[in-house]
């Protein structure tokens, strides 16, 4: 193009895609915000400086190459821009949509620091992938060669995902396994449509499958095969479960009906969406309609579950949580999305008691101070004496955060170590757990995190998968050969 482009912060503010009315997008589940008009993208795309030290790439989990491909979008230069966007990234399209930005690239933009608001970095990134995939660009892509060489991965979410393409691309023979009925773990059943519709995630799932990656859907290792059988099918393995036991909470009647998992209330609720038949939901008992509802939490699952409770009619939704705005690990976007769709925040705030008799109808709860700062640096929670109050509940959505199952208990593998918070320890270089030729990636190895994080993760595991294999099966290989 003629003009220069880059730098048109100086003379263009910060502009988002259009979002929905509060009132509209309150009655579905569809996604928020429109996706940018061609100019308009570009017109985003060229508010970046081209920093000498890219503080958004840095800041990224997969190291994506965010200011080229603003660059070649600012340019017009579309399907490069897609190119590189992939290179980095084996699911570019959903971390536009999911991604934490504000905390992660577009929070260190150095235009942000300056205060003249960020790039909207994952909206030009949808925006990219989106156009790449309507216009064709993203199709199958096969292996130079077939090693005849399997290696098993199990669990089929974003971390399992990427590993099973990056290794699928080398020339392996790859098994998925998975004990739901969906690929795409919690990118199908734990996050809602209004931040990922899930036709996004089904088109990822149909490429691997035209790539060669073999799915085993409801399949549960230790009832179906224990790992050392899988060992035994494979070259090597890849842990990427995820973890999906939900944190509890304790107190007066902790045990009344009406008081449920985050991730069961997320899951009826899409998978009623996707159209299948949830008893619980149909019920009433993982459905919000026509009833208070109280959520206790204040990360992304707590923001889920509030906006989920809006969208299928809830009379009223508060959020309740002992910290204050500022502290909260959600994400601010998301608390002010949930806010415009009519939750109310009950900031420094912490559950004591559940009131009702053998059913919830409510929430007793204390104020909390919050105190001198601990050794991560966050103001301690402390009570105030005098300050219990009631808040009425039909509802209680526990959306505590996630700890690991007793995986080698669930997988039959007692010599499978794990740390006393029964996350997997890896080698920090090599991702390999206590087992030879077994690997683990994502959640299961950081604790509860973010997508982009797993996809990191499961890209790194599957080159020490691919080193590992070439040193030992195939070395081996080549010793038989020569004798």
């Amino acid at each position: 193009m003629a003009n220069q482009k880059m730098l048109g912060f100086v003379h263009t503010a910060q502009r988002m895609p259009d979002k929905r009315p509060a009132a509209e997008r309150r009655l579905d589940f569809n996604e928020i915000y429109a996706r940018f008009s061609d100019p308009r993208a570009g017109e985003q795309a060229n508010r970046c400086s081209q920093c000498g030290v890219p503080f958004c790439q840095v800041h990224c989990p997969v190291s994506n190459n965010i200011p080229d491909w603003l660059k070649l979008t600012a340019e017009g230069r579309l399907e490069e821009a897609y190119e590189v966007s992939s290179a980095t990234n084996n699911f570019p399209e959903i971390c536009g949509r999911i991604c934490p930005q504000d905390r992660l690239c577009e929070g260190n933009c150095v235009i942000e620091q300056s205060t003249h608001g960020a790039v909207t970095i994952g909206t030009v990134e949808r925006y990219i992938n989106d156009t790449a995939w309507e216009r064709g660009w993203i199709k199958p892509v096969a292996p130079v060669r077939e090693l005849g060489i399997s290696v098993g991965i199990i669990g089929a979410g974003p971390g399992g995902l990427a590993a099973a393409q990056q290794l699928r691309r080398k020339g392996y023979e790859v098994h998925v396994y998975d004990r739901y009925d969906r690929v795409g773990g919690l990118l199908i059943y734990g996050i809602p449509g209004f931040k990922l519709e899930k036709d996004v995630v089904a088109r990822r799932e149909q490429l691997l499958r035209d790539e060669g990656v073999q799915f085993h859907l409801g399949f549960d290792v230790g009832r179906h095969a224990s790992l050392a059988d899988l060992r035994a099918r494979h070259a090597a393995i890849l842990i990427a479960t995820g973890v999906y036991k939900a944190r509890d909470i304790q107190g007066p009647g902790s045990g009344l009906a009406g008081i449920v998992p985050a991730l069961d209330y997320l899951t009826a609720s899409n998978r009623t969406g996707l159209g299948d038949t949830v008893v619980a939901y149909e019920n009433g008992t993982l459905n919000a309609a026509g009833k208070n509802v109280v959520v206790i939490g204040g990360g992304d699952t707590a923001m889920d579950c509030v906006r989920t409770a809006i969208r299928q009619g809830a009379k009223s939704v508060k959020c309740l949580y002992r910290r204050d705005r500022k502290n909260m690990p959600g994400s601010q976007r998301e608390v002010a999305h949930a806010e415009e769709e009519g939750v109310e925040f009950i900031w420094q705030a912490a559950p004591e008691a559940f009131v009702g008799d053998s059913t919830v109808t409510g929430v007793r709860a204390v104020r909390i101070h919050l105190g001198v700062a601990d050794a991560t640096g966050r103001q301690t929670p402390q009570v105030i004496e005098g300050s219990a109050f009631t808040i009425e509940a039909d509802i209680v959505v526990k959306a505590l955060g996630f700890d690991p199952e007793d995986l080698p208990v669930l997988f039959g593998a007692p010599d499978l170590k794990v740390t006393r918070w029964g996350t997997l320890p890896v080698h920090h270089a090599t991702k390999m757990t206590s087992l030879e030729g077994v690997f683990a990636a994502g959640d299961i190895v950081r604790g509860a995190s973010l997508v982009v994080w797993a996809i990191r993760d499961g890209r790194d595991a599957a080159e020490s998968m691919d080193a590992y294999i070439k040193a030992t099966v195939a070395g081996e290989a080549v010793k038989v050969a020569a004798e």
